[in-house]
């Protein structure tokens, strides 16, 4: 099978062409976000407040890194449970999110507003966070500085492997139904 390098500002424009099953790698900026960042940047769009970041083709990683060793852009970075984001999933689609990355199934609620949104679900390789780090050049918090490691930082990926786990159409690897 051929290697598909994707930039995430292309994202929109190649949601659809992507199938799950496919293996891509992802570069360009994403920004990671877990629970707690989630439930804020809900509560700013429900109050009608600015957001840290662009919505609107956006790909979030749920991830909540270690401290960065000596002379490298980050610490171990490996994916995070992401139907833990399910409830708020639908939300950010419907305001523009491209894709998320995180690992394991996600809930019917959140398949179904991928396809409506075309959308993308990526899974990251679990267990290997100090692999993945090796994959990110460059990252900055960007908001939510006391959330510690689930603040939200700005990524700058270069050649991250992945896997398509929901495609646009609702295909979905884990349950087995591409």
């Amino acid at each position: 099978m051929e290697n598909i390098h994707i930039n995430t500002s292309d994202l929109g424009a190649v949601a659809t062409k992507l199938n799950a099953g496919m293996k891509i790698y992802l570069s360009g900026q994403v920004f990671t976000a877990r629970d707690a960042a989630h439930k804020r940047i809900i509560s700013m769009i429900q109050a009608g407040q600015a957001l840290p970041f662009e919505l609107d083709g956006a790909c979030i990683y749920y991830t909540g890194p270690t401290p960065a060793p000596l002379g490298a852009a980050i610490g171990s970075c490996g994916p995070t449970t992401s139907s833990r984001m399910d409830i708020y999933t639908p939300t950010l689609l419907k305001n523009g999110v491209k894709a998320l990355i995180g690992k394991g199934s996600r809930s019917e609620k959140v398949r179904k507003a991928i396809m409506e949104n075309r959308a993308l679900y990526f899974c990251a390789l679990g267990g290997a966070g100090a692999l993945a780090a090796k994959c990110v050049k460059s990252s900055k918090v960007i908001a939510f500085e006391d959330l510690g490691c689930e603040s939200i930082r700005q990524l700058e990926l270069k050649e991250f492997p992945l896997m398509v786990c929901i495609d646009s159409r609702g295909s979905d690897l884990y349950k087995r139904d591409i």
